[in-house]
This record gives C-alpha cells, sequence and structure tokens, in this order.
C-alpha cells in the first residue's frame, strides 16, 4: 500500500530566515512558492536532487515547538550524507554549527545533529 515518502512539512517562525536556511545553506531547489492570502501564509515547496521532499509553511504567530529533551512526536528530520565531514566542514563554512561526529552503535555509520532557524533537530547520516 505505502509506497515512500512523499513530503515533511515545516511551519516555521520567520519565513525569509527559513527560506533562505534552506534554499541558500543547505541547497535545496525550490520547486514552487504560494502566498495564501486567506491564510496569511507562504508555501514554499522545495526538492533534494529533484525529488520532492519538504513543504516550508509560514503561519502568523505559530507556537512554539517543545524539541528537547525528547518530546513527543516528530523528533528531527535526517539527510543522507557521502562523507559527513565534508558535509560538516561546508555547513560551518556557511556559519552552521554542528554537534561532534558520532558513531551509531549498531550501523558503526557516522552521524552528526545541526538546528534550523527554528530549533528543528536536522541529522546528517554518513552511508
Amino acid at each position: 500500500m505505502l509506497k515512500r515518502i512523499h513530503h515533511i512539512a515545516i511551519i516555521c517562525s520567520n519565513y525569509s530566515t527559513s527560506k533562505n536556511f534552506y534554499t541558500k545553506l543547505l541547497g535545496l531547489e525550490i520547486i514552487r512558492e504560494v502566498y495564501r492570502e486567506e491564510r496569511d501564509s507562504y508555501k514554499l515547496d522545495l526538492a533534494l536532487n529533484g525529488n520532492y521532499i519538504i513543504e516550508l509553511f509560514s503561519f502568523p504567530n505559530p507556537p512554539k515547538r517543545i524539541s528537547r529533551p525528547e518530546a513527543q512526536g516528530l523528533r528531527h528530520l535526517a539527510f543522507e550524507v557521502e562523507s559527513i565531514k565534508l558535509a560538516v566542514n561546508q555547513l560551518n563554512k556557511k556559519g552552521i554549527n554542528t554537534e561532534p561526529i558520532r558513531v551509531d552503535e549498531y550501523t558503526n555509520r557516522k552521524f552528526t545533529f545541526f538546528i534550523d532557524p527554528d530549533n528543528l533537530p536536522i541529522e546528517l547520516y554518513e552511508v
């Protein structure tokens, strides 16, 4: 029945800051951007390597997301990378701080975390 994940929806607190973060800093491609006047809301569809992946929404005064410690609900967004060290260096050069690189005790793969402008945890996982 299910084939794959279609997209992930993210509600941001500052649309222009988050748009810049996901497009300019992380390099996601804009598919379409729509302003929905009746909701005073933007919807930005983003792709990674040509695949639709994120819907970025803005709404007036969205409530804060409780993310730590280990709050119930979506835990984090994860992206595959070929080289964790290269990816971390690229993010750091763009002013994005990352946690120390760790090793998954079950797969022996390297991973790390950083946050988006709204403190959404984002993971990089070396494959």
